[in-house]
């Protein structure tokens, strides 16, 4: 199987919920197994803030061969994010007309926006009924934006580690993030390198919100009693953040953090739980009890407003990123939430 994945070129421009337009959009994205006859087997998966479209290599123990969703079974579709840098159009892509990148100066993206791109793709694949839609954090803000925009579409809806509306402190932790990015005198110089070290910052700060206090005590004690520098925890804020910089790039990260405030799925539609109160798929929220970024009341209020669903909690002490590690876990409850959807 290639991993190299398909491109979906927009047959129009696309104008974004700011007003602003893209005039041209490309959508990278993957697919895995094959549709049923009846075309009754489809997985759409959105992805968090800096994954890609192929979904094995970032939700191991969840997707792939002999796992829960396993392709032998469903056919699985996951689209690369507008804004991002994974082979869709995001601010280092080239204008054909121009010859130039945006880098800074590339349009404010809202969870709407890569919502309408998800549906403009949908359409192109002739996908007319989507078994189950699954995302967590950024992800799940995409997949709950698009089951109260099109509630027919959906039969089920899985939402891990997300919510209705990004928090003051979800804001806030994204604008320290961009401070940082911003202080690096490289963001401004418009390169492909541009802002390197600020994003390297960025994602140390950004880790803190992912993880918990446990998963550092447990991991990241220095184990060197007589240390006085070089702690194992710092060590690992600095290879994480290099992590990032070597498949990220700084303008993406400041354009889809933007993309993450803007969530709000009661703006224009009387308040959040007229929106929620929109859809119709059998959903299932996972909630986190040491996650800090979105804590467990944001899942919560998800699970209250939309009819019918059923909320879960994972006990786990690695925090938000606990959607992307407790797979064993999600799996437990993917199963006990579809034997009592279809036996009931």
């Amino acid at each position: 199987m290639s991993n190299e994945p398909h491109l979906f070129r927009l047959p129009r421009a696309l104008r974004l919920e700011s007003g602003a337009v893209l005039p041209q959009v490309d959508i990278a994205y993957h697919t895995y197994g094959r549709l049923k006859p009846a075309r009754d087997n489809v997985v759409w998966v959105c992805h968090a803030l800096t994954a890609n479209a192929s979904v094995p290599d970032w939700w191991p123990g969840l997707f792939g061969a002999g796992c829960y969703f396993d392709p032998a079974d469903w056919f699985i579709v996951c689209a690369n994010v507008v804004g991002s840098c994974y082979g869709s159009t995001g601010p280092l892509s080239v204008d054909e007309t121009t010859g130039l990148a945006a880098y800074q100066a590339f349009p404010l993206l809202t969870v709407r926006d890569l919502v309408a791109v998800h549906e403009a793709l949908r359409e192109h694949l002739a996908l007319h009924q989507i078994h189950t839609l699954i995302g967590g954090s950024l992800g799940g803000q995409q997949a709950v934006e698009w089951a109260v925009q099109r509630p027919a579409l959906f039969e089920n809806l899985i939402l891990l580690a997300t919510n209705a509306r990004h928090s003051a402190w979800g804001i806030a932790f994204n604008e320290a993030q961009r401070l940082a990015i911003l202080a690096d005198p490289t963001y401004a110089t418009a390169t492909p390198g541009g802002g390197a070290a600020g994003l390297r910052a960025a994602r140390a700060m950004a880790l803190l919100s992912y993880r918990s206090y446990d998963a550092y005590q447990r991991s990241q004690t220095e184990p060197n009693d007589e240390a006085l520098d070089d702690y194992r925890a710092s060590s690992y804020q600095r290879y994480q953040g290099d992590k990032l910089v070597a498949r990220f790039n700084a303008y993406s990260y400041v354009a889809l953090s933007r993309t993450m405030d803007s969530h709000h799925v009661g703006r224009g539609r009387n308040g959040i739980r007229a929106a929620l109160e929109r859809i119709r798929a059998r959903t299932l929220v996972i909630g986190i009890t040491s996650d800090v970024l979105f804590p467990p009341a944001e899942q919560q209020l998800l699970a209250r407003y939309i009819q019918g669903a059923m909320y879960a909690e994972m006990d786990s002490p690695f925090g938000h990123d606990g959607f992307l590690l407790e797979t064993a876990q999600i799996t437990h409850l993917l199963e006990r939430f579809y034997v009592q959807t279809y036996v009931h």
